[in-house]
């Protein structure tokens, strides 16, 4: 059936195996590209952001207080995911898209607390819950689009809490490198595109995920004009334009998630795990 006139149809013509090998390759050149690269640091200056206000007394309100956005997408997310567990929708991914949105409420704890004194020890706990949202979501998305073993969310959960760790082992040591930690934020900006394109999902379906792709990478890069837009704004900064625009973009995969229970029916086919 035509993807025009159902939302999630079954996955025809290539076998999995064969579909996996694109994704599969790029995962490897990415990594191999990292690893020729050599280490990746972290900017001297990174902790040292632009709006010092303090509002409530809460030092760094701005960054601080704009993690609740995270909190309330995780807190939508979640609840949708709850109601709705037992939809064909939901069956391939729900347990990726459940570690995302976990870690969504992670990272609203984890970059608050980061943000009220940051240094690289608080910044553990900023940095695990993002690169475990990254892993689920990522997780999800090719286990709903090619089918793939139950367990690749435990690997890429696991991956996520290695990328973190070599990073912080490594500046303990003096070097601080974050090339596992940014191969993980990646790989899902290339790869869901591909996976759903490969995978024939719907038009909307697709163009959802591309806005909070869009949305994501716009966010990055207003943490690397932190000062430049608080200057240029005045109100708010790069870093908590930042925290803003990737609710946002959580948000719109949350609000997709939810379109799925209107317009999918019932009897709607899915890779099958194994």
């Amino acid at each position: 059936m035509s993807h025009h006139t159902t939302p999630y149809p079954a996955q025809e013509g290539a076998m999995p195996s064969q579909r996996h090998i694109l994704p599969i390759a790029i995962v490897l050149i990415t990594a191999l590209a990292m690893l020729w690269h050599g280490p990746i640091n972290q900017l001297s200056d990174y902790h040292n952001f632009a709006d010092q206000r303090t509002w409530l007394g809460i030092e760094h309100a701005a960054d601080v207080l704009s993690n609740l956005g995270f909190a309330a997408v995780a807190a939508y997310g979640l609840l949708i995911l709850r109601r709705q567990e037992a939809h064909p929708a939901f069956a391939a991914g729900i347990a990726g898209y459940r570690l995302f949105f976990g870690a969504l409420a992670l990272t609203a704890l984890g970059s608050s607390w980061y943000h009220l004194a940051p240094d690289n020890a608080s910044l553990v706990f900023d940095r695990l819950p993002i690169a475990l949202a990254c892993a689920g979501l990522l997780a999800a998305v090719w286990r709903e689009t090619l089918g793939s073993p139950r367990w690749l969310v435990w690997l890429l959960g696991a991956a996520a809490i290695v990328s973190v760790a070599w990073w912080r082992l490594t500046d303990l040591e003096g070097a601080g490198d974050l090339r596992p930690y940014l191969l993980l934020q990646l790989l899902p900006l290339i790869l869901v595109p591909l996976l759903q394109h490969l995978a024939d999902r719907p038009r909307q379906e697709r163009l959802m995920f591309a806005s909070a792709i869009g949305l994501y990478v716009l966010a990055k890069l207003c943490e690397l004009a932190d000062w430049q837009m608080l200057d240029a704004l005045a109100l708010i900064s790069g870093h908590t334009l930042k925290h803003v625009l990737a609710s946002l973009a959580a948000l719109i995969v949350a609000r997709q998630l939810a379109s799925r229970v209107r317009h999918a029916g019932s009897s709607i086919p899915h890779p099958q795990a194994k």
